[in-house]
C-alpha cells in the first residue's frame, strides 16, 4: 500500500488572525498545504488526511477536491473534544482541542497504511517528503519510526531567534531525545543557543532540528492511547495543556516501545506563524518557482 500523508489543520491559528491553512501564499493561490501535497503526490504518497475541526469541513473541501481529483485520494478526520472513545466519560471543557499527539489519534479507524505527519502551515521541500516515502515504503516497522531530521541553519530566521527541538541521535542515528531550545540565532558565523540566564552556546554543525515532520506504522495508535488517557488524567483541570507528538516519541524511546530514526533533509523549511510571515513565505516560493523546483502553476 502506498503511505499516507496525514496534514495537522485542526488548529485556529490565533496568532496569525485567521485560517492560515488556507491563506493563499503562490502566484495561483495555492496554500503552503498544496505544495506539500504536490511534493507528496511525486514521492509516492497515495493519500492525503486533512485531520481538520468538523465545522472546517466545506471550506477544506471547495478548496482541495476539485484540484486534487483523479491525482490522490482524500479523506478527512475531525478532532474533536469527545474523549469517551478513549474510555474517558468526564466532559472537559476546553476551548482548543489535546495537541497534536491527540490529532494523530483521532485518525485510528480511518489510516491502516504506514503514513507521515507534517503541520499545516510549514514548508518541508520535496527532499523531505522522497526520502519520508523511502523510509515509509521500505524501512517502517511497528517499533521503528522517524522523524524528519532539518539542518538548524535552514530553518532560521531572519527576524530574530526561533525555538527549535534540537535532535540528540545515537550512533546510529536514531533519536535519544529532542531538546527545547527557545532562543536559536546565527552568531558570528555559528548556530547558537541563549539560555534563560544568558549564557550562549554553539550547536554542533550536524545538529538537527525536528520540524514536526513524523513517519509511524498505525500501531502508534494503541502505544500512544494509553499515554493520551492517562495526560488528560493529569492535566484535566490544565485548560491549555496539549499532548503533543514528541510526548509520544519520547515515552516510547524511553520505555524501548519504538527507536525512531532521525532522516537527514538538505530541504530548507520556512514556515507562517504571523502575519508578517506572509511576504516571506511568498518571495521564498517565487524563488523556488524562478530556480525551476516548482512550476507557476502547480494544478
Amino acid at each position: 500500500m502506498k503511505p499516507t500523508l496525514l496534514i495537522l489543520a485542526a488548529g485556529m491559528a490565533s496568532r496569525y488572525g485567521s485560517m492560515k491553512q488556507v491563506d493563499g501564499f503562490g502566484p495561483n493561490n495555492e496554500t503552503i498545504i498544496d505544495y506539500s501535497i504536490y511534493d507528496a503526490i511525486r514521492a509516492g504518497f497515495g493519500k492525503v488526511s486533512f485531520i481538520i475541526r468538523e465545522e472546517f469541513l466545506d471550506s477544506f473541501r471547495n478548496i482541495f477536491e476539485p484540484k486534487l481529483k483523479g491525482k490522490i485520494e482524500v479523506d478527512f478526520v475531525f478532532q474533536s473534544y469527545d474523549l469517551s472513545k478513549y474510555g474517558i466519560s468526564k466532559q472537559i471543557e476546553r476551548q482548543k482541542p489535546w495537541g497534536t499527539g491527540h490529532a494523530v489519534l483521532e485518525a485510528s479507524s480511518q489510516v491502516k497504511e504506514p503514513f507521515c505527519v507534517i503541520n499545516a502551515d510549514d514548508f518541508y521541500g520535496f527532499d523531505a517528503f522522497q526520502k519520508m516515502a523511502d523510509f515509509l515504503n521500505s524501512e517502517v516497522r511497528d517499533d521503528h519510526y522517524s522523524l524528519m531530521g532539518y539542518e538548524v541553519d535552514k530553518t532560521l530566521s531572519e527576524h530574530g531567534a526561533v525555538s527549535r527541538g534540537i535532535c540528540r541521535v545515537d550512533g546510529e542515528g536514531n533519536l535519544q531525545e529532542i531538546n527545547e531550545r527557545t532562543k536559536v540565532y546565527a552568531k558570528d558565523g555559528q548556530i547558537v543557543y541563549e539560555e534563560d540566564n544568558g549564557t550562549v552556546t554553539p550547536l554542533h554543525e550536524d545538529a538537527r532540528a525536528s520540524m514536526n515532520f513524523w513517519g509511524f506504522t498505525p500501531a502508534i495508535f494503541e502505544q500512544a492511547k494509553p499515554m493520551f488517557t492517562r495526560f488528560v488524567e493529569a492535566n484535566e483541570n490544565n485548560p491549555k495543556a496539549e499532548f503533543f507528538i514528541p510526548l509520544m516519541a519520547e515515552e516510547l524511546v524511553k520505555t524501548g516501545q519504538a527507536s525512531f530514526k532521525v532522516i537527514p533533509t538538505s530541504s530548507k523549511w520556512f514556515g507562517v506563524t504571523y502575519k508578517e510571515d506572509k511576504p516571506i513565505v511568498q518571495k521564498s516560493l517565487e524563488e523556488l518557482i524562478a530556480n525551476g523546483t516548482y512550476p507557476s502553476k502547480l494544478w
